[in-house]
């Protein structure tokens, strides 16, 4: 590397470390990461090798869960999840957080659901308090991105099983 390409590198992290520059400027993952509170969900995308499709052009609707809604889950699920042998239920979750295309909260607050990224739908109910997914509430909406667009929550969302196909006994 070059004394260049050296200067850029480390302006571009101090760039993401000082949070000066906007969100709608970075991807959806470099958003989350600059942001601090996603650390879970940074890690969990790692381990499903999902970081470089949500840093694709998109654009999405990611719904973010806190280091806090992973820390609600029941002790070592989130440890458990990580492991190379849960890899497709791990990414079976992270993809229920994702929708195609941009949805921002004015048009979320007008549906009854929304099919993720894996098929299967949320449940989107808008309450007087809020705005919930299934049982996980909306808490900071519109955090706009490059390549979509990010809504933070503050419980993790579970994908409903998929009911296992009979098996046929010859």
């Amino acid at each position: 590397m070059n004394i260049r390409n050296t200067f850029v590198a480390v302006a571009a992290m101090v760039t993401l470390a000082s949070g000066s520059a906007f969100a709608k400027d970075k991807d959806i993952v470099d958003t989350a990461v600059t942001a601090g509170k996603f650390k879970t969900l940074a890690a969990a995308l790692g381990a499903a090798d999902l970081v470089d499709a949500l840093k694709g052009e998109g654009p999405f609707t990611v719904f973010a869960p806190t280091d806090d809604a992973f820390a609600k889950l029941p002790k070592g699920t989130v440890e458990s999840l990580l492991k190379p042998e849960n890899k497709a239920k791990l990414v079976d979750i992270l993809t229920y957080h994702v929708v195609s295309g941009k949805v921002p909260a004015k048009t979320a607050v007008t549906l009854n659901k929304a099919t993720a990224l894996n098929k299967k739908d949320i449940e989107v109910r808008k309450k007087e308090d809020g705005l919930y997914l299934n049982k996980s509430k909306v808490v900071k909406t519109d955090i706009n991105c490059s390549n979509g667009v990010i809504h933070v929550i503050d419980a993790v969302l579970l994908p409903p099983k998929t009911p296992e196909k009979s098996k046929k006994h010859s």
